[in-house]
């Protein structure tokens, strides 16, 4: 890549993480369609009367432009390109698509088919039809679009038995890759034993 800033406008994009830097800025972990997982400062989000500060947030559809030629690069702008409602087990499920696509997606590695799949299970969670298939499908997009697949066809993870005979393949597969459980797989296997 050049040494030349680049800019990039309107880029279609999730965030998936925002940790506080300075006094008044974050530091994002974003994954856009197509530019991949990426690294950037929101210098002032954490402002009272910022605009970026209602419009940073996970799992909603964002438009975001950004400059810069280094590793980390400059949020210039964000706009929410829509509003998904997630809570109880459904925000879980979500936050582990986001530690799943942190882990193992390198930087700057376009994926839009995998983009996509996160879109679709994002989309199935907040309305509530069959949660457990749009995570197996995006659990498999992910392996496939990062070189680490079962192979095969697409399970048809509508059909509940399928469904349930994947999860130990994906899961065990993701284990392996990953070398340890996630975070976020913990927990939800925490609050099942509560529900």
């Amino acid at each position: 890549m050049s040494n030349r800033s680049q800019r990039i406008h309107h880029a279609a994009a999730y965030m998936l993480h925002a940790s506080a830097w300075r006094e008044t800025s974050l530091i994002l972990q974003v994954f856009a369609r197509e530019h991949g997982n990426i690294a950037m400062v929101a210098k002032g989000a954490k402002r009272p009367y910022s605009a970026l500060r209602p419009v940073l947030t996970t799992f909603q559809p964002l438009l975001l432009s950004w400059s810069g030629a280094g590793e980390v690069k400059t949020l210039t702008r964000a706009e929410l390109a829509g509003v998904r409602h997630l809570g109880g087990r459904a925000l879980m499920s979500a936050w582990y698509m986001n530690e799943l696509v942190l882990r193992l997606l390198p930087r700057e590695d376009p994926h839009p088919v995998l983009y996509d799949a996160y879109e679709a299970a994002l989309s199935a969670l907040a309305g509530g039809s069959n949660v457990a298939g749009a995570l197996r499908r995006f659990e498999w997009t992910l392996l496939e679009e990062t070189g680490y697949g079962v192979g095969g066809e697409t399970p048809p993870f509508d059909e509940p038995e399928v469904e349930r005979h994947m999860r130990s393949i994906l899961r065990n597969r993701l284990d392996e890759l990953l070398g340890r459980p996630l975070r976020t797989r913990q927990v939800m296997m925490e609050l099942q034993r509560y529900t």
